[in-house]
């Protein structure tokens, strides 16, 4: 189930929301009825985020030892092709 909050709670009940982060459940702030932003543990930022930081070091990586480049269409065309063939 959702963990929704107003923002205020942040301020007023921080143990609370601390807690519900400890065990593993994000909290969604709202301010004025409409969401505004998420708090989680660094642990699961870190699970939501490592695998694109590594692909972005791969990336980097390939592209320090190799001087070839795509335009934009070459590269998203590929991207294209292969979300087409699912």
């Amino acid at each position: 189930m959702l963990d929704i909050r107003p923002v205020s709670e942040l301020r007023n009940n921080f143990t609370d929301i601390e807690a519900a982060i400890k065990d593993g459940h994000p909290v969604y702030l709202t301010k004025n009825g409409y969401g505004s932003m998420v708090v989680m543990s660094i642990e699961q930022y870190s699970a939501l985020t490592d695998s694109v930081e590594y692909k972005l070091d791969e990336a980097d990586e390939y592209a320090a030892s190799n001087s070839k480049r795509l335009s934009h269409e070459q590269a998203f065309g590929k991207v294209r092709e292969k979300l087409a063939q699912k």
